[in-house]
């Protein structure tokens, strides 16, 4: 009788232990890159005392928002930079189609003079909030205690740039067609600066660039401030293009739907491995609810009479309570 020899069990990566299965791409670009969490005597191989190791141990190991084990989180899409610039480069090429498509029937010319003075006041001056965006997530990406957080955070600020990209580009598309001052920086720059209805939202972004806490910073930006914009522009502001015979627009921001959304999924997927570990986190994480909703509630009061102002115009009061409604779904989907 013949023995066949026992074929040796494939080993593992050993960055995640004995896990007896073949790691997924994602987990071997991902897995534990964030060595310094934790690390004793201090983040970085400097002085412990020196500033940068300082602001890790306050903002990060020192934040309220802790569980045992970060590296157990995954992003939802489970997305890498290779998939993620595959993904968005198949987004892109649908939106350079939809660009080529409505300067070929030169549709900026079209529009009514009075939507174009709209969005003047609307949608020229949003190049400045949504920079703040960026930078937040970008902030998050950079604070957070393990790679599968910041990996998500990090393509959220692409988003967030994507955005930015094509809102200058039909800026200037605007501008060459009704006014050359549509494109300056001014025609964006002194609404955010002193513009009434903006400095709500001015003020509210402004706190969110000092929100040092690396907790506090993901839950005002991805839970509350974030989605409140996106709410705002990719659905309320989108409806109200509609409404004033410009499909162009309401397609643009239509197509930024998605990304909010993939947002929304991982914020979505942290905040409730974080009260699965530790369901009381479930008072820290709502102490900065309460903080942070008024703030951003406020800024979309503010901005919303502008909607009032437009040829075929959106009542102020629904695009505030649309928001607020998604705002108390979102937040009752993370059992908060």
């Amino acid at each position: 009788m013949t023995t066949s020899a026992r074929r040796p069990r494939p080993k593992t990566w050993s960055m995640l232990g004995d896990v007896r299965r073949r790691v997924s791409p994602y987990e071997a670009v991902t897995a534990k890159f964030h060595y310094h969490f934790r690390r004793e005597p201090a983040p970085f191989e400097l002085d412990p005392g020196m500033p940068m190791n300082a602001w890790y141990l306050r903002h990060r190991e020192g934040s309220p928002f802790q569980v045992d084990d970060w590296e157990g989180f995954r992003d939802p899409d489970k997305l890498t930079y290779k998939d993620y610039v595959a993904v968005q480069h198949e987004r892109e090429l649908y939106l350079d189609g939809l660009v080529d498509r409505y300067e070929a029937t030169e549709h900026a010319s079209s529009l009514d003079p009075a939507w174009v003075q709209t969005l003047r006041q609307l949608f020229v001056p949003l190049r400045f909030p949504l920079h703040v965006l960026q930078m937040v997530s970008l902030y998050v990406g950079q604070m957070a205690p393990s790679s599968f957080v910041t990996n998500p955070a990090a393509f959220q600020a692409g988003d967030e740039m994507r955005r930015i990209q094509r809102i200058a580009y039909w800026t200037q598309v605007l501008a060459d067609a009704h006014d050359p001052g549509l494109a300056t920086t001014a025609a964006a720059r002194d609404p955010w600066t002193g513009d009434a209805a903006w400095q709500p939202l001015r003020e509210t972004l402004e706190r969110l660039l000092i929100a040092y806490d690396w907790g506090e910073a993901f839950t005002a930006l991805n839970v509350v401030v974030k989605p409140a914009i996106d709410t705002l522009l990719d659905w309320q502001f989108a409806a109200l293009a509609e409404r004033n015979d410009d499909p162009f627009l309401e397609l643009m921001f239509a197509e930024f739907q998605n990304d909010a959304n993939r947002s929304r999924h991982w914020t979505g997927d942290l905040v409730r491995y974080a009260l699965d570990a530790r369901p009381e986190l479930a008072t820290v994480l709502t102490g900065w609810v309460e903080t942070w909703t008024p703030r951003a509630m406020g800024a979309v009061e503010a901005l919303a009479p502008l909607f009032e102002g437009a040829p075929a115009p959106l009542a102020g009061a629904d695009v505030t309570a649309e928001v607020r409604a998604g705002q108390d779904r979102f937040t009752a989907t993370l059992g908060l």
